[in-house]
C-alpha cells in the first residue's frame, strides 16, 4: 500500500467528508436543484446509509458533522427569511444519526459536534463513550465552546467572553479525560465463577474541584476500543488555537487561499512547539470541490451555485457566525475589522479570504453562502486531483474535509472521479489500517 516518489515513503492525505443533518451543508439552496436529494432524503435513514457506504468505499477516514444549536437570526423577518431559505432549517441532532450510518460500515469514522455549553461534562462523557462503544471505536467529538450568542440564549445561559469560554472548556476535558481513563476496558472481566462482572479495584472515582466546574462521581461507561474518542477542534483564534494544540487529535482550520493554510500551519505548529507539544497538529482544511467534466461545465456549476444564493440571506449567515449584525452594512463596502466575541477566527478567515484587500461585505457573504470558507477547487477530476495534491504538499496540512454541493451527487463525483486518481498515484489509502477512527487516522500509507 505504500508508493515511493524518488525512493522516499510518502504520506497519505486524509480526507473527512462534512455533512450537516439539515437541508443543505453548507451551500445554500442546493435544495431548490432537482439534482438534489438531501432535503427529500432528510429522515430517511437510507439515504444517509447510502453516503455513508460511498464514502467508506471512496477511502474516507470519517465524517464530520458540522452543528450549532440554535438560530441565530434575531428579527423576526430575518429568522423567516432563513426558515423559508432552508438555510440550515430544520437543524437535527446528528448524535440520533449516526448509529444509522454506523451499522453500514465498517472502518468509516463518525465525528458529532458537542458544546461545552449546555450539557455537564459527565453527560457529555457518557454519551461520547456509549456511542464510540456501540461502534466499535469510531467516534470522533468535534469540540466548540458555542461562539454564536443565541446558543447561550436557547440555553438558559450568559455567555461568556471569548477566552473564558476556553477556560471553561480546559477544564471540562480534564473532567471527561478522568472519566474515560477512569472506567479501563480490562475492568469488565464478567467472571461467572467468581460472580464478578465489574473488577471494581479497577474503577476510579473523579473527583475534580476547578475554578468553573465539579465533578464528583465514578464513571459509568467504560473505554472503547480506541480508548478515548478522538478530538477535533477548530480554534483558529490565538486562544482557540492554544485550546486546539493541547487537546485535538486534529485541527479543522477553514483558510479559503492556499498562502493562508501555509501560514496558519505555520503558526499552529509554533503554537504546539511552545505549549510544550511533541508532535506537530494534524490540521484539515475545509476543501470544496466542485467537479466536471470540462472545465467550462465545472465553472458554470459553480457559478449556477452562487447564482443561486439570497444576498440577505447569506448576509444574515455569515453575521452571526462572526458576531456582527451586517444588514447595518453597505454590501458592496469593504468588510471591516472589528471586535467581536464571537469566533475571532472565522472572522480573520473571513478578511483573510481574497488576500490583497478586504472583501466586500457581498463577496465575503457569497462566498460563505456557497463553500462556508472552504478553498474552493474547480474543474476536472484530474484538474482536482491536482489541486488537492498542491495544496497538501505546499501547505504541509495533514488532509482535508470536503464541503459537498449538491448532494450526494457531489459525493459520487468525488469518489469515483476524483479519489481514483489520488489513490492511483498513492496519496489516497487503497485499504483501512484498522477498525477505529485512531488507528485509520494514524495510517501514514
Amino acid at each position: 500500500m505504500s508508493f515511493s516518489k524518488g525512493g522516499a515513503l510518502m504520506s497519505l492525505i486524509h480526507f473527512n467528508q462534512i455533512l450537516v443533518f439539515s437541508p443543505i451543508t453548507h451551500t445554500q439552496m442546493t435544495w431548490t436543484d432537482e439534482t438534489d436529494r438531501q432535503a427529500s432524503g432528510l429522515v430517511s435513514p437510507q439515504y444517509w446509509q447510502d453516503i455513508a457506504k460511498k464514502l467508506e468505499a471512496g477511502g474516507f477516514d470519517g465524517v464530520f458533522f458540522a452543528d450549532t444549536l440554535s438560530l441565530a437570526d434575531r428579527d423576526p423577518a430575518e429568522a423567516r427569511r432563513t426558515m423559508e431559505a432552508g438555510a440550515l432549517f430544520p437543524r437535527m441532532d446528528p448524535f440520533a444519526l449516526i448509529p444509522y450510518m454506523a451499522s453500514v460500515t465498517s472502518h468509516l469514522g463518525f465525528g458529532a459536534t458537542l458544546s461545552t455549553a449546555g450539557t455537564p461534562p459527565f453527560l457529555a462523557a457518557r454519551r461520547l463513550a456509549t456511542l464510540d462503544n456501540m461502534t466499535g471505536g469510531r467516534v470522533a467529538w468535534n469540540v466548540v465552546t458555542s461562539h454564536v450568542k443565541s446558543d447561550y440564549d436557547a440555553l438558559g445561559l450568559s455567555q461568556p467572553d471569548h477566552d473564558t469560554r476556553y477556560d471553561v472548556a480546559d477544564e471540562y476535558m480534564e473532567i471527561c479525560y478522568r472519566l474515560w481513563d477512569g472506567f479501563p476496558r480490562d475492568a469488565l472481566v464478567m467472571d461467572a465463577e467468581r460472580r464478578m462482572f465489574v473488577d471494581a479495584t479497577k474503577i476510579s472515582r473523579v473527583e475534580f474541584s476547578g475554578k468553573y466546574l465539579n465533578c464528583d462521581a465514578y464513571p459509568v461507561t467504560m473505554c472503547s476500543p480506541q480508548g478515548r474518542p478522538l478530538i477535533f477542534q477548530a480554534g483558529q483564534s490565538g486562544r482557540g488555537l492554544e485550546f486546539a494544540a493541547t487537546h485535538a487529535d486534529a485541527i479543522y482550520a477553514l483558510q479559503s487561499r492556499l498562502a493562508s493554510m501555509t501560514a496558519f500551519v505555520t503558526r499552529a505548529r509554533e503554537t504546539a512547539a511552545k505549549l510544550g507539544q511533541k508532535r506537530d497538529p494534524r490540521i484539515f482544511f475545509g476543501l470544496q470541490p466542485i467537479v466536471g467534466g470540462t472545465e467550462e461545465e465545472a465553472r458554470a456549476r459553480a457559478e449556477a451555485l452562487k447564482q443561486r444564493v439570497p444576498i440577505d440571506v447569506a448576509m444574515s449567515r455569515l453575521g452571526a457566525m462572526i458576531g456582527i449584525d451586517l444588514s447595518k452594512h453597505d454590501p458592496d463596502k469593504p468588510l471591516e475589522e472589528v471586535s467581536t466575541e464571537a469566533s475571532r477566527g472565522i472572522l480573520m478567515a473571513v478578511l483573510d479570504s481574497i488576500g490583497d484587500r478586504a472583501p466586500t461585505v457581498r463577496e465575503a457573504a457569497l462566498h460563505w453562502g456557497v463553500a462556508y470558507g472552504s478553498g474552493q477547487i474547480v474543474g476536472t477530476p484530474e484538474q482536482v486531483a491536482d489541486e488537492i495534491e498542491r495544496h497538501w504538499r505546499e501547505s504541509g496540512c495533514y488532509g482535508f474535509n470536503i464541503s459537498p454541493t449538491n448532494n450526494p451527487s457531489s459525493v459520487i463525483d468525488f469518489v469515483e472521479e476524483v479519489a481514483p486518481i489520488l489513490r492511483k498515484r498513492g496519496l489516497m489509502r487503497d485499504g483501512y489500517a484498522g477498525t477505529t477512527y485512531r488507528q485509520n487516522l494514524d495510517q501514514k500509507s
